[in-house]
This record gives C-alpha cells, sequence and structure tokens, in this order.
C-alpha cells in the first residue's frame, strides 16, 4: 500500500495535519497516511487492524481534504461519513494544513501481549456457532469487549475473536470464545472438525477499543450472530460490578434455532441493577412455529421510547451495524454515544 501511494504522490509536498483536542502538529511526508505519519512522529494514534476494516482510527476531519486509499465506506456508515468522520489509516491529506479530532480514550487498556494457548473445551450452541474454551500460558489482562488474535503454528494468520467471558482484577487463562463457521474458512473448517482440539495456538491479547463508557444513562445493546460474545462479556461485568443502568438487548438471529445463552442472558437480567430488557427478534422463522416474540430485522426494534441520555453498543456484521447506527441516530443518539465491533469474515475465518 505505501509503495503504491508513493508512486502516485511521490511529487507531492510534505503536508501538516494538526490533531486535536491534543494540539499536536505532525509533518505527513508524500505518500504516507495519516496514522502511519502519526505513528511515524511518535504520536499514540489510535489504531488496530491498520487496513481499514476495524475502525479503531475512527477520526473526525475537521479542517482541509484528504484522498481515501481505500473507500471509508466499506468500514464508516453512511451517518459517519455525513458526520465528517474518516479513517487515519486510509487517509492521505491533500491540503497544506489539515485538521482532524480524534475521542480521547475513556478507559486505560491493556497493552496487548503474546501468549501460549491451547484449546481444552468446545460446545455447540447453535449449528454455526461454538462455544470454544481457551486456556492461556498465564493470566490474561483484559477489558470486557477486547478481543483476542488466535492462530495456529501452521497457519501464517491470525484470526480476531472477542471475549465472551467477564474479565478478572487479576486476569484470566481460562477464556472463552463463541465462534461462527465461516464456510470455506480454513481456521473455523478445522475447528469444527474437531482437528484443532489440544493443539497449541499462539495468542495476542488484548486487542481493540471496544469496552462500556462510563456514565448512567441507558444502554441500547444490540448483537447479530457471534456478536453477543462481547456484549455478554460487558453485561456480566456490569452485572458483577453492580453497575446501575437501564438496558435493553436486542438480539438478532435467523430462527429459534439461532438463539443461544439464553439462561446466561436470564442470570444477567435477574440480577441487573436496573430495568433490564432482552428482546430476540427473528428475521427467518417459519410462519406455521410457535414463536410469539418479534420478527424481521433486529434494526427494527429500535424505537424511540427511553432514550435519552442512551448509548449505544453494537456487535455483529456490518449492514446490521450500520442500519443500527442509522435507527439511533434517527431517535435522538449522538455519533459520539454509540460504539460498535463490526464482525467481518474476513477477519474469522
Amino acid at each position: 500500500m505505501r509503495s503504491f501511494l508513493q508512486s502516485v504522490f511521490g511529487k507531492a509536498k510534505p503536508k501538516q495535519v494538526r490533531i486535536l483536542p491534543q494540539g499536536v502538529t505532525i509533518t505527513v511526508d508524500p505518500g504516507q497516511t495519516l496514522l502511519e505519519a502519526a505513528l511515524a512522529n511518535g504520536f499514540a494514534y489510535p489504531h488496530d487492524c491498520t487496513v481499514g476494516t476495524c475502525a479503531s482510527c475512527k477520526t473526525r476531519l475537521k479542517q482541509g481534504r484528504v484522498r481515501e486509499a481505500t473507500p471509508f465506506g466499506y468500514t464508516l456508515s453512511k451517518a459517519e461519513l455525513e458526520a465528517g468522520y474518516i479513517l487515519a489509516c486510509q487517509a492521505v491529506p491533500r491540503d497544506e494544513l489539515t485538521v482532524v479530532e480524534i475521542d480521547p480514550p475513556s478507559a486505560e487498556l491493556p497493552a496487548a501481549e503474546t501468549f501460549s494457548a491451547q484449546i481444552v473445551a468446545t460446545e455447540p450452541l447453535t449449528h454455526d456457532i461454538l462455544k470454544v474454551t481457551v486456556r492461556a500460558d498465564r493470566p490474561v489482562h483484559y477489558v470486557a469487549g477486547q478481543y483476542a488474535n488466535l492462530r495456529v503454528p501452521s497457519s501464517s494468520r491470525f484470526r480476531s475473536y472477542s471475549f465472551a467471558n467477564a474479565p478478572q482484577r487479576k486476569g484470566r487463562s481460562v477464556l472463552e470464545f463463541y465462534i461462527r463457521k465461516v464456510p470455506g474458512g480454513q481456521f473455523t473448517e478445522a475447528l469444527f472438525r474437531g482437528e484443532l482440539d489440544s493443539e497449541p495456538l499462539e495468542m495476542e491479547a488484548p486487542q481493540g477499543a471496544f469496552h462500556l463508557h462510563g456514565g448512567d444513562g441507558p444502554m441500547v445493546c444490540i448483537a447479530g450472530g457471534s456478536g453477543l460474545a462481547p456484549l455478554i462479556s460487558i453485561l456480566e461485568h456490569a452485572r458483577i460490578n453492580r453497575i446501575k443502568r437501564d438496558c435493553t438487548l436486542l438480539f438478532g438471529a435467523r430462527t429459534q434455532g439461532d438463539l443461544y445463552q439464553l439462561d446466561v442472558i436470564r442470570n444477567i437480567a435477574a440480577n441487573w441493577q436496573g430495568e433490564f430488557s432482552f428482546i430476540p427478534v427473528l428475521s427467518h422463522e417459519p410462519d406455521s412455529s410457535s414463536w410469539t416474540g418479534a420478527r424481521g430485522l433486529v434494526t427494527e426494534q429500535i424505537g424511540p421510547s427511553s432514550r435519552k441520555g442512551a448509548e449505544g453498543y453494537l456487535c455483529g456484521p456490518p449492514p446490521m451495524i450500520d442500519a443500527a447506527i442509522e435507527r439511533l441516530v434517527e431517535h435522538g443518539v449522538p455519533l459520539e454515544k454509540i460504539f460498535y465491533d463490526k464482525f467481518t469474515d474476513g477477519r474469522n475465518a
């Protein structure tokens, strides 16, 4: 990517970028992205994947123009684009001075480390989601909502999966993940056949910046598929710590057979500090079935009631995330109060 950009913009002059609210000005060389330049200048810019898929480097453009190395619309929603957000890892400044603003982290996130690990148990949750229990060689310190990168020695690439259990103060050595089978995916196909049982794994953790933010406003949590994992971690952690906030959990699935961890959700609801509403929504349940709950797309259940001061926490496939952001904004939830983790087949195959 870097060499391509340099070949296109090699004759351009260096540009200046001012980063708010820190008030730091950096020089961006021709062909560099904003993120590359910030890191080269020693600025701790928020990021994870560096290839435009995770949105960790989401940034609001306050002044100037940028070129997109890869279209921002692959990752950012329409509402975010209209509000002036860009991805620093894919943005090449066009003007002499560009001003951008990043949100300061609301929590101190642990630094990633490398661990040796092993799969010690698997449990089918649905026809295409496994609960996978992994034991690390030492305790892992993470924040609820974060994820780990896993790799078997025979593979050249990592796969990313969110922690499903709540963290512990002294760290956890036994970790749980909800892993969806990706048809044709090298890792998940082998996992579901049982070929990775007891196999050694390399793990990089923790990763990501998705987590519960401070406040006492209502939480609107929306999950699809294996996107339930980080939300279970967040909600279980909040329950254990007796955080008092009203919460609505919307869980989108195709049929009743695709609903899982209902006992875990019931336990969270029964011990929650505040009001807790759980709404499972089925999109492909046969009309002739006994299901009397909500049907259709999970985002259609996002309503205007009790949303004053609300925050959105979204995990699942990109189309669901984009639709949920649009609906929440329509009902008055500011973009700055909507936090998400998009699950893509590319990172989880």
